[in-house]
């Protein structure tokens, strides 16, 4: 029993969490599947993880300058983040290997269940998603049921989390279509319910082919707005020096000795805006490279392993679609996120630390889909959702982690929040072996879900056999059972 727990422990810390190898070797297995050449499938694999690498070096680089600009905004802003009396790292040295097994029990729940339902379509590969993913399961089902040993915990954490990766992508498909007609590939995000929402949203207040944030006509003078790496430069900057305006003097002269112990705070600031700008631009060329191989070398599964599947990928690979819906969606993000920061230290509610990194990459997709519904429009609708909900649930959800990891609350997506209010919405009935009911739920709930679609395809099929025409149905939004089926 050892040996095993050894295995899945080191399948999920050193296969699973680490994206560049999980990439690589999908890219490499699709390759030898389709027979390739030996040397097209070793430089295939290797352009496919060094694409994944280079994106996270530019994930790193703009995010870095992120860090500094949420602690100089709180600093500007007067504010601390609430104290608690429990840390994550706590939590994960108590339960890291629980959430270890809980990632590598549910991705082989989840490539069965593709594998037996055609209808699931994709195969979730965002690692580092699923490292969080199970965290946040693993502390919600801790606070519901306490008593819990690690066997109840893995295998109900990990049956939960399966059932979110075969359905999460599904429910993005509708407005995934409007990004990727092609459907090339899935979204595999937690940031999924905020862009859903204002798909739904948005719809009434525009349209895409007048208001696309990438057709917008500027005047001549302020045409170089138009390149998303100048314009990215010119607003973070803005932003930085102003929050370097009314931040403490004393904050600001240590981040910035940080960088080098003679620079100037503004000129600091000024670096920071630009190496913004320069991650992002790094991020979208590691993206695109990473795609130009994992996306064909995945046929090689889809055709002999899982038949039919596409792989759901992280967020920043639908960005290039649409940079400046992107940029639109964090800077109306962090608007409203500071709002409801001042709204709720006034009413003396809760202090909110700014997520800065979520307020890009939550505002930034949710932007994203809504240009896709109504144009720039949309974008803002976005950005505005997505700043209410990761300020509301931020405040709401301190408490919840209250016994295992408060900072779950600051670092978390929309769908962080969904998961650990849907599991303690049923914390009355978890007492002892009633545990057991989240995963035979979430389990049972998926089936069904898959079957009802897999027999909408049979019939679509049969359709587009008679008349030879695509009734593949709406690729919008639609309602009710269409927002999880899409096409």
């Amino acid at each position: 029993m050892d040996i095993v727990k050894d295995v899945l422990t080191f399948l999920a810390d050193n296969v699973f969490g680490q994206v560049p190898v999980l990439i690589g070797l999908i890219t490499l297995i699709g390759l030898l599947l389709q027979r390739k050449r030996l040397e097209d499938v070793l430089a295939g694999a290797l352009r496919a993880t060094i694409g994944v690498v280079i994106l996270f070096i530019g994930v790193e680089v703009f995010t870095g300058g992120l860090t500094s600009f949420q602690t100089v905004l709180a600093s500007a802003m007067g504010t601390e983040p609430p104290k608690a009396d429990h840390t994550l790292a706590e939590f994960l040295s108590r339960q890291g290997g629980t959430v270890a097994l809980v990632i590598t029990v549910a991705f082989l729940v989840h490539v069965v269940i593709v594998r037996l339902f055609p209808a699931a379509r994709y195969l979730y590969l965002t690692g580092h998603l699923m490292f969080w993913i199970s965290t946040v399961t693993v502390a919600a089902l801790v606070t519901v049921a306490p008593d819990a040993d690690q066997p109840t915990l893995v295998l109900c954490g990990a049956g939960f989390v399966a059932a979110y990766w075969t359905l999460q992508p599904l429910w993005m498909r509708p407005l995934m279509r409007r990004v990727m007609p092609d459907d090339r590939f899935g979204y595999a995000h937690t940031s999924s319910l905020a862009a859903l929402v204002t798909g739904y949203v948005a719809r009434p207040f525009g349209d895409r082919e007048r208001h696309d944030t990438e057709k917008l006509k500027l005047p001549r003078q302020l045409s170089f707005f138009k390149d998303i790496n100048v314009s990215t430069a010119l607003v973070i900057t803005v932003i930085m020096l102003a929050a370097v305006a009314f931040a403490d003097d004393a904050v600001v002269a240590k981040l910035a000795a940080e960088m080098d112990d003679k620079l100037s705070p503004w000129v600091w600031g000024l670096l920071v805006g630009l190496r913004f700008a320069g991650g992002i631009a790094i991020l979208l060329f590691g993206v695109r490279m990473f795609l130009a191989e994992i996306v064909p070398a995945f046929k090689g599964l889809s055709d002999r392993v899982i038949p039919g599947t596409r792989p759901a990928l992280d967020a920043p690979t639908v960005f290039p679609v649409a940079p400046t819906a992107v940029m639109i969606g964090f800077v109306s993000a962090l608007a409203v996120f500071l709002a409801c920061l001042a709204a709720f230290a006034a009413a003396g509610w809760f202090t909110l630390a700014p997520p800065m990194i979520m307020l890009f990459f939550v505002g930034g997709a949710a932007a994203l889909f809504g240009n896709a519904v109504a144009g720039w429009r949309g974008a803002v609708i976005g950005g505005v959702i997505s700043g209410l909900t990761l300020a509301v649930g931020q405040a709401v959800t301190w408490d919840l982690f209250e016994r295992t990891a408060p900072e779950l609350a600051t670092l978390a997506d929309p769908d962080w929040y969904a998961i650990a209010w849907l599991l303690k919405a049923a914390d009355p009935l978890l007492g002892g072996a009633a545990v057991w009911a989240v995963p035979v739920v979430a389990l049972a709930a998926t089936v069904a879900t898959l079957l009802v679609l897999g027999r909408r395809e049979s019939r679509r099929a049969a359709v587009r056999d008679a008349d030879g025409t695509d009734a593949g149905g709406d690729t919008g939004t639609g309602k009710g059972a269409e927002a999880v089926s899409g096409a």
